[in-house]
Protein backbone atom coordinates (compact mmCIF):
# COMPACT_ATOMS: atom_id res chain seq x y z
CA UNK A 1 0.00 0.00 0.00
CA UNK A 2 1.41 3.41 -1.12
CA UNK A 3 0.98 6.64 0.75
CA UNK A 4 -0.26 9.74 -0.24
CA UNK A 5 3.55 11.19 -0.40
CA UNK A 6 4.91 8.45 -2.06
CA UNK A 7 5.48 8.95 -6.02
CA UNK A 8 2.95 6.71 -7.80
CA UNK A 9 3.60 5.56 -11.40
CA UNK A 10 1.04 3.28 -13.75
CA UNK A 11 3.15 0.54 -14.44
CA UNK A 12 2.77 -2.44 -17.54
CA UNK A 13 1.92 -4.54 -15.38
CA UNK A 14 -0.82 -2.43 -14.06
CA UNK A 15 -2.24 -1.63 -17.30
CA UNK A 16 -2.59 -5.27 -18.19
CA UNK A 17 -5.48 -5.67 -16.26
CA UNK A 18 -7.05 -3.95 -18.70
CA UNK A 19 -9.33 -6.20 -21.05
CA UNK A 20 -7.12 -8.37 -23.63
CA UNK A 21 -7.35 -7.16 -27.14
CA UNK A 22 -10.09 -8.91 -29.05
CA UNK A 23 -8.62 -10.13 -32.64
CA UNK A 24 -10.96 -11.53 -34.98
CA UNK A 25 -10.36 -14.01 -37.66
CA UNK A 26 -12.68 -14.61 -41.02
CA UNK A 27 -11.00 -18.04 -42.24
CA UNK A 28 -12.45 -21.80 -43.07
CA UNK A 29 -8.60 -23.01 -43.40
CA UNK A 30 -8.20 -25.29 -40.12
CA UNK A 31 -4.19 -24.17 -40.94
CA UNK A 32 -5.08 -20.13 -40.52
CA UNK A 33 -7.04 -21.11 -37.46
CA UNK A 34 -4.23 -23.20 -35.84
CA UNK A 35 -1.84 -20.18 -36.83
CA UNK A 36 -3.63 -17.61 -35.04
CA UNK A 37 -4.62 -20.06 -32.24
CA UNK A 38 -1.06 -20.32 -31.35
CA UNK A 39 -0.52 -16.70 -31.92
CA UNK A 40 -2.79 -15.33 -29.90
CA UNK A 41 -3.40 -17.44 -26.97
CA UNK A 42 -5.88 -16.48 -24.06
CA UNK A 43 -3.26 -14.53 -21.74
CA UNK A 44 -2.75 -12.48 -24.24
CA UNK A 45 -5.39 -11.67 -26.39
CA UNK A 46 -9.21 -13.12 -27.07
CA UNK A 47 -9.40 -14.33 -30.57
CA UNK A 48 -12.90 -15.05 -32.35
CA UNK A 49 -12.91 -17.12 -35.20
CA UNK A 50 -15.50 -16.29 -37.59
CA UNK A 51 -16.14 -17.83 -41.49
CA UNK A 52 -18.18 -15.70 -43.12
CA UNK A 53 -18.49 -12.33 -43.76
CA UNK A 54 -21.62 -12.20 -42.21
CA UNK A 55 -20.25 -13.62 -38.84
CA UNK A 56 -17.06 -10.87 -39.06
CA UNK A 57 -19.43 -8.19 -39.22
CA UNK A 58 -21.80 -9.58 -36.61
CA UNK A 59 -17.91 -9.60 -34.16
CA UNK A 60 -17.62 -6.14 -34.47
CA UNK A 61 -20.97 -5.28 -33.01
CA UNK A 62 -20.44 -7.93 -30.11
CA UNK A 63 -17.59 -6.33 -28.88
CA UNK A 64 -15.07 -3.52 -29.04
CA UNK A 65 -12.49 -5.29 -31.72
CA UNK A 66 -8.50 -4.49 -31.87
CA UNK A 67 -7.75 -6.05 -35.19
CA UNK A 68 -9.19 -8.01 -37.78
CA UNK A 69 -7.27 -10.48 -39.78
CA UNK A 70 -8.80 -12.48 -43.79
CA UNK A 71 -7.41 -15.48 -44.63
CA UNK A 72 -6.11 -14.09 -48.22
CA UNK A 73 -5.86 -17.82 -49.44
CA UNK A 74 -8.35 -19.34 -52.57
CA UNK A 75 -9.91 -15.93 -52.41
CA UNK A 76 -13.36 -15.84 -53.01
CA UNK A 77 -15.95 -14.16 -53.22
CA UNK A 78 -16.87 -13.45 -49.38
CA UNK A 79 -12.89 -13.77 -48.61
CA UNK A 80 -13.21 -9.94 -50.65
CA UNK A 81 -16.41 -9.25 -48.87
CA UNK A 82 -15.45 -9.91 -45.73
CA UNK A 83 -11.96 -7.54 -46.59
CA UNK A 84 -14.31 -4.97 -47.62
CA UNK A 85 -15.38 -4.35 -43.77
CA UNK A 86 -12.33 -2.69 -43.85
CA UNK A 87 -14.05 -0.02 -45.33
CA UNK A 88 -16.60 -0.08 -42.77
CA UNK A 89 -14.62 0.03 -39.66
CA UNK A 90 -11.32 2.33 -40.93
CA UNK A 91 -11.05 2.53 -36.83
CA UNK A 92 -9.49 -1.11 -36.47
CA UNK A 93 -6.65 -2.43 -38.76
CA UNK A 94 -7.40 -5.42 -41.30
CA UNK A 95 -4.52 -7.93 -41.91
CA UNK A 96 -4.56 -10.56 -44.99
CA UNK A 97 -2.82 -13.45 -44.55
CA UNK A 98 -1.26 -15.08 -47.47
CA UNK A 99 1.62 -17.58 -48.70
CA UNK A 100 3.00 -14.86 -50.90
CA UNK A 101 3.38 -16.70 -53.96
CA UNK A 102 3.60 -15.00 -57.02
CA UNK A 103 -0.04 -15.68 -57.89
CA UNK A 104 -1.44 -13.82 -54.64
CA UNK A 105 -0.02 -10.17 -56.30
CA UNK A 106 -3.74 -9.34 -57.07
CA UNK A 107 -4.33 -10.12 -53.61
CA UNK A 108 -2.05 -7.83 -52.43
CA UNK A 109 -3.50 -4.83 -54.41
CA UNK A 110 -6.55 -5.31 -53.77
CA UNK A 111 -5.36 -4.95 -49.67
CA UNK A 112 -3.88 -2.09 -50.19
CA UNK A 113 -6.66 -0.31 -52.22
CA UNK A 114 -8.67 -1.46 -48.93
CA UNK A 115 -5.93 0.16 -46.72
CA UNK A 116 -4.98 -3.13 -45.09
CA UNK A 117 -2.54 -2.38 -41.91
CA UNK A 118 -0.20 -4.72 -43.24
CA UNK A 119 -0.44 -8.23 -44.65
CA UNK A 120 0.85 -11.73 -42.82
CA UNK A 121 3.41 -14.37 -44.53
CA UNK A 122 2.50 -17.79 -43.45
CA UNK A 123 5.87 -19.56 -42.52
CA UNK A 124 7.92 -16.32 -42.59
CA UNK A 125 5.89 -14.21 -39.76
CA UNK A 126 4.42 -17.22 -38.04
CA UNK A 127 6.20 -16.29 -35.02
CA UNK A 128 6.15 -12.45 -35.14
CA UNK A 129 2.32 -12.42 -35.94
CA UNK A 130 1.04 -11.33 -32.39
CA UNK A 131 3.92 -8.74 -32.40
CA UNK A 132 2.76 -7.44 -35.86
CA UNK A 133 -0.83 -6.80 -35.50
CA UNK A 134 -1.26 -5.81 -31.55
CA UNK A 135 1.36 -2.89 -31.96
CA UNK A 136 -1.43 -1.87 -34.79
CA UNK A 137 -4.32 -2.67 -32.32
CA UNK A 138 -7.02 -0.29 -31.57
CA UNK A 139 -6.91 -0.83 -27.78
CA UNK A 140 -2.55 0.14 -28.32
CA UNK A 141 -2.80 3.00 -30.90
CA UNK A 142 -5.74 4.36 -28.23
CA UNK A 143 -3.13 3.97 -25.36
CA UNK A 144 -0.31 5.57 -26.84
CA UNK A 145 -2.33 8.71 -28.57
CA UNK A 146 -3.52 9.31 -24.49
CA UNK A 147 -0.90 7.79 -22.66
CA UNK A 148 -0.03 12.01 -21.12
CA UNK A 149 -3.09 13.69 -19.59
CA UNK A 150 -4.16 16.34 -21.67
CA UNK A 151 -2.51 19.69 -20.21
CA UNK A 152 -6.80 21.52 -20.17
CA UNK A 153 -7.14 18.44 -17.60
CA UNK A 154 -4.89 19.60 -14.89
CA UNK A 155 -3.55 15.84 -13.98
CA UNK A 156 -0.06 16.16 -13.33
CA UNK A 157 0.50 14.60 -9.52
CA UNK A 158 2.07 11.18 -9.73
CA UNK A 159 -1.21 9.55 -8.88
CA UNK A 160 -3.33 11.50 -11.06
CA UNK A 161 -1.42 10.63 -14.01
CA UNK A 162 -1.08 6.75 -13.28
CA UNK A 163 -4.83 6.85 -12.84
CA UNK A 164 -4.98 7.98 -16.48
CA UNK A 165 -2.93 5.82 -18.08
CA UNK A 166 -4.78 2.96 -16.21
CA UNK A 167 -8.01 4.20 -17.16
CA UNK A 168 -6.82 4.55 -21.27
CA UNK A 169 -5.70 1.13 -21.32
CA UNK A 170 -9.53 0.35 -20.76
CA UNK A 171 -10.09 2.30 -24.52
CA UNK A 172 -13.48 3.31 -23.77
CA UNK A 173 -14.94 0.29 -21.48
CA UNK A 174 -16.27 0.41 -18.02
CA UNK A 175 -13.22 0.47 -15.33
CA UNK A 176 -14.34 0.56 -11.49
CA UNK A 177 -12.77 2.89 -8.92
CA UNK A 178 -11.87 -0.25 -6.95
CA UNK A 179 -9.26 -1.89 -9.86
CA UNK A 180 -8.18 1.37 -10.61
CA UNK A 181 -7.21 1.94 -6.84
CA UNK A 182 -5.67 -1.36 -6.36
CA UNK A 183 -3.39 -1.45 -9.74
CA UNK A 184 -2.14 1.82 -8.39
CA UNK A 185 -2.02 0.54 -4.63
CA UNK A 186 -3.93 2.78 -2.67
CA UNK A 187 -7.25 2.73 -0.80
CA UNK A 188 -10.63 3.73 -3.25
CA UNK A 189 -11.50 6.45 -0.90
CA UNK A 190 -7.89 8.15 -1.05
CA UNK A 191 -7.91 7.72 -4.99
CA UNK A 192 -11.23 9.43 -5.48
CA UNK A 193 -10.33 12.17 -2.62
CA UNK A 194 -6.72 12.86 -3.91
CA UNK A 195 -7.49 12.68 -7.85
CA UNK A 196 -9.44 15.65 -7.72
CA UNK A 197 -7.57 17.68 -5.25
CA UNK A 198 -7.16 21.59 -6.06
CA UNK A 199 -9.93 21.67 -8.64
CA UNK A 200 -8.65 18.66 -11.08
CA UNK A 201 -11.69 16.91 -12.30
CA UNK A 202 -13.81 14.30 -10.78
CA UNK A 203 -12.25 10.48 -11.24
CA UNK A 204 -15.52 9.18 -12.58
CA UNK A 205 -16.24 12.39 -14.63
CA UNK A 206 -12.48 11.68 -15.97
CA UNK A 207 -13.36 7.73 -17.05
CA UNK A 208 -16.48 8.66 -18.81
CA UNK A 209 -14.54 11.30 -20.60
CA UNK A 210 -11.89 8.67 -21.88
CA UNK A 211 -15.06 6.56 -22.57
CA UNK A 212 -16.53 9.39 -24.69
CA UNK A 213 -13.32 10.11 -26.76
CA UNK A 214 -13.73 6.14 -27.50
CA UNK A 215 -17.00 6.38 -28.76
CA UNK A 216 -16.34 9.37 -30.51
CA UNK A 217 -13.57 7.45 -32.60
CA UNK A 218 -15.71 4.99 -32.97
CA UNK A 219 -18.23 6.94 -34.24
CA UNK A 220 -16.46 7.97 -37.61
CA UNK A 221 -16.60 4.17 -38.40
CA UNK A 222 -19.71 3.97 -41.42
CA UNK A 223 -20.03 0.47 -40.02
CA UNK A 224 -21.02 1.52 -36.66
CA UNK A 225 -24.42 3.56 -35.38
CA UNK A 226 -25.50 4.69 -32.13
CA UNK A 227 -26.75 1.32 -30.84
CA UNK A 228 -23.42 -0.21 -31.95
CA UNK A 229 -21.26 1.84 -29.87
CA UNK A 230 -22.89 1.58 -26.73
CA UNK A 231 -22.95 -1.97 -27.14
CA UNK A 232 -19.38 -2.96 -27.80
CA UNK A 233 -17.94 -0.29 -25.35
CA UNK A 234 -20.83 -1.63 -22.76
CA UNK A 235 -23.00 1.07 -21.92
CA UNK A 236 -25.96 -0.06 -20.26
CA UNK A 237 -27.73 1.34 -23.56
CA UNK A 238 -28.21 4.15 -26.12
CA UNK A 239 -29.85 5.96 -23.85
CA UNK A 240 -27.16 5.48 -21.37
CA UNK A 241 -24.81 6.83 -23.97
CA UNK A 242 -26.62 9.35 -25.10
CA UNK A 243 -27.46 10.52 -21.12
CA UNK A 244 -23.28 10.46 -20.53
CA UNK A 245 -22.37 12.52 -23.61
CA UNK A 246 -25.16 15.07 -22.66
CA UNK A 247 -23.85 14.95 -18.89
CA UNK A 248 -20.48 14.72 -19.48
CA UNK A 249 -19.40 17.23 -22.66
CA UNK A 250 -22.92 18.65 -23.48
CA UNK A 251 -23.99 17.35 -26.66
CA UNK A 252 -25.63 14.50 -27.88
CA UNK A 253 -23.95 10.91 -29.17
CA UNK A 254 -25.19 11.53 -32.63
CA UNK A 255 -22.38 14.49 -33.23
CA UNK A 256 -19.17 12.66 -31.24
CA UNK A 257 -18.12 12.07 -34.56
CA UNK A 258 -17.27 15.56 -35.94
CA UNK A 259 -15.67 15.93 -33.30
CA UNK A 260 -11.70 15.30 -31.96
CA UNK A 261 -10.51 13.98 -28.84
CA UNK A 262 -9.46 17.60 -28.37
CA UNK A 263 -12.69 19.21 -29.03
CA UNK A 264 -14.10 16.39 -26.27
CA UNK A 265 -11.63 17.62 -23.72
CA UNK A 266 -12.04 21.50 -24.13
CA UNK A 267 -16.38 21.02 -23.86
CA UNK A 268 -15.48 18.63 -21.13
CA UNK A 269 -13.58 21.61 -19.35
CA UNK A 270 -16.12 23.96 -19.65
CA UNK A 271 -17.99 23.51 -16.25
CA UNK A 272 -18.55 19.60 -16.78
CA UNK A 273 -15.91 18.05 -14.87
CA UNK A 274 -17.33 17.48 -11.94
CA UNK A 275 -19.63 15.14 -10.40
CA UNK A 276 -21.43 13.91 -6.96
CA UNK A 277 -20.17 11.62 -4.98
Amino acid sequence: MTTASKPVVATAAQRTLAPPPVVVLCATRERARVLMRGSFPRRRARLVLTRTPEELDAAFRSSLVDAAIVDLAGAQEDTWRAAGLAREFPSVPFFGLTALRAAEAPALAQCAALDFADVLVESVDDSVVRDLVLRHAFSTRFSAALAEPPVALGLDTPLQIAAWRCIVAWSGRPVRTQLLADAIGVTREHLSRTFAASGAPNLKRVIDLVRLIAAAELAKNPGYDVRDIAAVLDFASSSHLSSTAQRVVGMKPASLARLRAVDLIERFTKGHGRSRG
